[in-house]
């Protein structure tokens, strides 16, 4: 197999940018600009750390005009988005988009208990309350949950979960699964919320800000807080924990959900996307590793075969 020429291109790149950035007393010397730590190697991205900087390789059918957009929000919306490095402009790299930023800390999976839940909830609200700064593509929550069940009708058609994933699926209304026009979907979001897109810059101390800019766009709020609604309703996300975000949410002026009462008018249909398009992938995963389900995997095909029996909000479709 040929190796893919990619990583050691944007190992590279990476030292090079870190080298060669900002004033001359904040440039990294170290002997080896080429060196660089691998963050994620993913066919959807490609992030490489050097020093203070990372690169990171976009999707291949990434819209160069829509990346454009999201990086022009990213770098007005200071103190909630991580600004990208320079004028934030993408470059091409083994056919690949390429973004530069600066490099922060990421949450630690180690220390759950220090999850900083409210200040995603905080910065979460502060960008839905962002007047619409001008054109912006989509939010692409949906489409992405789509391609995930799309994958596993693809590679698991006969797996023992598939029928109950495609069944949840199916019963979702057209705009949840990428197919329509989402209502109220004049709201910037950031389209895949979880507690990896968050990050301390300046690193060790900085304030929380968000990362991954790819699925930005205009949308419903309450995509953004599908997931741990959706973790919650699972019961793998402690209920005081899903008090703490809401509540920050709601604190923060979020318009998601009701200032207070029942959210899940708002959030029951987001919510079961996102278990679906979890539960897919979980199957998809298993099906490719050669494994069963884990215990967390099987939580989210259960709980899709439940969505059965339990109609959908009737205010939220």
């Amino acid at each position: 197999m040929t190796p893919d020429p990619l990583l050691p291109a944007l190992a590279s790149h990476a030292g090079a940018v870190a080298h060669a950035r900002g004033p001359a007393s904040l440039r990294c010397r170290c002997p080896r600009p080429a060196e660089a730590a691998t963050l994620a190697d993913r066919p959807d991205g490609t992030v490489v750390r050097h020093a203070g900087t990372v690169a990171k390789a976009h999707a291949p059918d990434t819209d160069p005009a829509e990346l454009s957009l999201r990086l022009a929000v990213a770098a007005r919306l200071t103190g909630v988005l991580l600004p990208p490095l320079g004028a934030g402009s993408p470059v091409r790299l083994a056919g690949r988009l390429v973004t530069h930023w600066p490099y922060g800390t990421p949450v630690d999976p180690g220390e759950p208990d220090a999850a900083p839940w409210e200040e995603a909830a905080d910065l979460l609200a502060r960008l839905h309350r962002t007047p619409v700064p001008g054109p912006l593509p989509p939010m692409r929550g949906p489409g992405k949950a789509a391609r995930a069940v799309a994958r596993l009708r693809a590679v698991a058609p006969r797996h023992p979960g598939t029928a109950p994933v495609l069944g949840a699926w199916a019963a979702l209304p057209a705009w949840a699964r990428g197919e329509g026009a989402a209502p109220g979907a004049g709201t910037l979001c950031h389209g895949d919320l979880h507690l990896g897109q968050l990050v301390r810059h300046p690193a060790h101390g900085g304030p929380w800000l968000l990362i991954d800019v790819d699925d930005l766009g205009l949308g419903t709020p309450a995509w953004d807080l599908a997931r741990p609604a959706a973790w919650y309703a699972c019961g793998l996300l402690p209920p005081e924990v899903w008090q703490r975000f809401l509540g920050a949410y709601r604190a923060a002026g979020g318009p998601a959900v009701p200032a207070d009462g029942d959210p899940w008018a708002a959030l029951d249909v987001p919510a079961r996307a996102l278990t679906a398009q979890t539960a897919a992938r979980s199957v998809t995963k298993a099906v490719a590793e050669g494994r069963p389900l884990d215990d967390v995997e099987e939580e989210f095909v259960g709980a899709c075969a439940r969505m059965a029996v339990v109609p959908l909000d009737p205010s939220g479709s």
